[in-house]
């Protein structure tokens, strides 16, 4: 029988060694702490939430929700232990981490078919893999996934743009352009004159930035390969007029002859068009602040952020060149990874990694085809994306609804749109559940 490793015994790693366990299968299941701490980890149990204890909005009609509800009709433990620990937060589903953290490690600990190894993995093991590491990777293992996927597919920091969704922009403002008219119109260009500029330049310089954990502050190479935007805007009124916002070679097509003081593009960062990256706005600011100072850019004034910028430590693969939807790695079929590594955000897209990866686990012991959820579920919408998204520009992802199919029939509204997805995937998951075996697989 081929042995099933899980290594990381975060988010992603507890849901994914318990789905083997499950399923009839043994799982040995790393983790380092604590004989080799991280620099944010304080304690030695599984599944530690080191920032926020909020999984997100609980409501279906918001996409953390429809992820955690998903999750739940898919029989995830981490979900399930979150709504048993859970403590008031208003909509959103946030947990007594230590009583979480806790019940998740003495359950694991107690599964007949769970061995919790507590040492750093320094060597990939001999059989079917999951990667679930997250963004504190130990150096020795990233080594050998530099090794074993190339060096240039495995990143350490991550800066960010923030990421609008398309139909949010006003198309009365922003306007398809190529500088220079060379090649395809591929870019949305938000034009502003010279008022606009110095109300928004101002406003950028004096927003406040999110404070750096104290590891990220020891590591000043992070920042000094991509400087965030407010940095740059500090070195000058004009800087960003000679940088990422200089306006020549774009003509806005209704005035042809009226050149802009200064430009924000905006790239497309899928196929359908539906989600937009400001281009060079990678930035440290808070994302309230955010919200606030970019949406002062003339087009974006009710643009909807479906990502915010980020710039912190953060190992993670480059997915559309390394991972198939089914979290699978394209050249090596016996590995999978799972979490943050993979290129999503946030506490429930790691632990949908991990059912997924767990599952597919178990699917590759038994030589079966490997799941895909559908596409119009925010877990296959999400791998769907990580997969397929332009691997020369790729950036951690987090659920939101503009990686979704476009609905049948538009709808307006905004809340009753994001209802509309949330009852589409619903019942999609269910249909897709009914083909699927027996959740229970007898011990080999």
């Amino acid at each position: 029988m081929t042995a099933i490793h899980v290594i990381g015994g975060g988010l992603a790693g507890t849901e994914a060694a318990w789905q083997i366990a499950e399923r009839g299968y043994p799982v040995t299941l790393w983790e380092m702490r604590p004989h080799t701490p991280t620099p944010a980890h304080h304690t030695e149990e599984l599944a530690e939430l080191v920032c926020s204890n909020s999984f997100g909005a609980r409501a279906v009609d918001r996409a953390t929700g429809l992820l955690q509800q998903e999750l739940r009709e898919l029989g995830s433990l981490v979900i399930r232990v979150a709504d048993a620990h859970a403590v008031p937060a208003g909509g959103a589903l946030a947990v007594d981490r230590a009583h979480f953290s806790r019940a998740l490690t003495r359950t694991l600990a107690e599964h007949p078919l769970v061995t919790l190894r507590r040492a750093e993995v320094r060597e990939i093991p001999p059989g079917i893999v999951i990667f679930a590491t997250g963004p504190l990777t130990s150096p020795a293992l990233a080594a050998q996934l530099q090794q074993l996927t190339g060096q240039a597919y495995l990143s350490f920091f991550d800066a960010a743009s923030p990421i609008v969704l398309g139909e949010s922009i006003n198309r009365d403002i922003a306007f398809l352009a190529s500088r220079y008219d060379q090649g395809e119109a591929a870019y949305l260009n938000c034009p502003l004159n010279p008022e606009e500029y110095r109300q928004f330049w101002q406003a950028l310089i004096t927003a406040e930035t999110a404070p750096l954990k104290e590891f990220e502050q020891s590591e000043k190479r992070f920042f000094e390969a991509c400087l965030p935007v407010e940095e740059l805007a500090r070195r000058g009124v004009d800087t960003l007029r000679f940088g990422p916002l200089k306006p020549v070679g774009l003509r806005h097509p209704r005035q042809p002859h009226q050149r802009a003081h200064a430009v924000v593009q905006l790239r497309p960062e899928d196929r359908a068009g539906r989600l937009w990256n400001l281009v060079g706005f990678q930035t440290n600011l808070r994302w309230g602040e955010q919200q606030r100072v970019f949406r002062l850019i003339p087009g974006l004034e009710q643009a909807e952020f479906v990502r915010y910028g980020v710039m912190h430590r953060n190992t993670f693969l480059n997915a559309p060149r390394l991972l198939h939807p089914t979290l699978q790695f394209r050249e090596h079929p016996y590995y999978l990874a799972a979490g943050q590594l993979t290129g999503t955000e946030g506490y429930a897209t790691a632990v949908a990694g991990g059912w997924l990866a767990g599952v597919n686990a178990v699917r590759c012991a038994q030589g079966l085809p490997l799941l895909t959820l559908p596409v119009t579920t925010m877990m296959g919408a999400l791998f769907h994306f990580i997969s397929t998204a332009n691997p020369k520009t790729f950036q951690p992802m987090p659920a939101n609804f503009g990686i979704l199919p476009p609905l049948a029939v538009p709808v307006k509204s905004k809340s009753a749109r994001y209802q509309a997805y949330s009852q589409r995937a619903l019942q999609d998951l269910a249909a897709w559940q009914t083909q699927l075996l027996p959740q229970r697989v007898a011990q080999p």
